[in-house]
This record gives structure tokens, C-alpha cells and sequence, in this order.
């Protein structure tokens, strides 16, 4: 079942987000980011502060009442930015991701916005076949990761996002 993430989901959300983009559990899925980054993905105060601005959701996924993945998604002018894509490293290639996405273009038709947008750090070519084969094409924009700020990450080479965006037909 896909809802709306709240304040009570923070504690579940940080340890799935954790453990599916950084650390030893990481490596058990194909979205890994420890070979780029060290330190943490997020932790609770940043995913509350999100959580609390008016412009953004947090989808979840919940199965057996477990969260097992999740989206962030926040609107932005006439787009809406998607971000923080997040499946359990043991269930990852089972469709909870694309459940996701579908969600996400739902989410941007009932808020009529016609575009969702991302950034994806510019080496993670599997992560960029997976968004195309979904649609989203790469606009040929980049934007500076943040290479000094250890809330993202502390990253172990240069790095930089690509965005990605795809159209939302209404």
C-alpha cells in the first residue's frame, strides 16, 4: 500500500533510507552509494525538516506493516521534484521501486503539474538507465553536489547531479 509518509514514520523511513544507499546492508542491493560516499544519507531532524515544509510529501510503501520503500517528492513552480527514491536492499528489482515512480506521476497529474524533475549524481550510469527506461531524459544540465557538506555524505571522489525530467501527460 502506497500513503503519505508522517512525523510517526520518521524513526522507520530514516533506518530503510540508511540502509538502502549507504553502509554494509547497502551493498545488498543494486542502489549502493557507499562506493561514493561515506557517512549517512539522511538522519531524523533531516527528514522531519522536510517532512514539515508545505510543499512536500513523502510517499511510503507499506507492506505487512513494514515500510519497504519511499519517494520524495516536492513541488516546485509547475514541476514536481523527485527525490530519495528508496526500496529495502533485499526486495529491490521486485517492483516496489516502479509502484513508486507510477505513484509519483500520479501524485504530479493530481496536482496538475506536468513535469517531474531529479538530479542523479552524474557517475550512477545504472541508476540513469533505470529513470530512462522509465522515461525521464537527461537535460543536459548539471549542478554541483555538495562536496563539503556532510548532511549529503562525505563523498570519496568528485562528484556532480545530472538532471533528469520527464513529461507528464494530464
Amino acid at each position: 500500500m502506497i500513503s503519505a509518509a508522517t512525523i510517526q514514520d520518521i524513526p522507520e523511513l530514516n533506518i530503510l533510507i540508511n540502509s538502502a544507499y549507504r553502509g554494509e546492508s547497502s551493498k545488498k542491493g543494486w542502489t549502493t552509494e557507499e562506493h561514493l560516499l561515506g557517512g549517512i544519507r539522511t538522519d531524523e531532524e533531516n527528514l522531519s525538516e522536510l517532512l514539515q515544509k508545505e510543499n512536500v510529501t513523502i510517499l511510503k510503501y507499506t507492506e505487512n506493516n513494514q515500510i519497504i520503500g519511499s519517494v520524495y517528492l516536492e513541488k516546485q513552480d509547475k514541476k514536481l521534484y523527485l527525490g530519495m527514491l528508496t526500496v529495502s536492499p533485499e526486495l529491490q528489482g521486485g517492483g516496489v521501486g516502479k509502484k513508486l515512480m507510477q505513484a509519483a506521476e500520479d501524485f504530479a497529474r493530481n496536482t496538475q503539474l506536468n513535469k517531474i524533475s531529479m538530479t542523479v549524481i552524474s557517475v550512477r550510469k545504472e541508476l540513469i538507465a533505470y529513470y530512462e527506461r522509465r522515461g525521464y531524459k537527461n537535460t543536459g544540465e548539471t549542478k554541483p553536489f555538495p562536496m563539503t557538506d556532510p548532511k549529503f555524505g562525505l563523498p570519496k571522489q568528485f562528484l556532480e547531479f545530472i538532471v533528469m525530467e520527464k513529461e507528464i501527460a494530464q
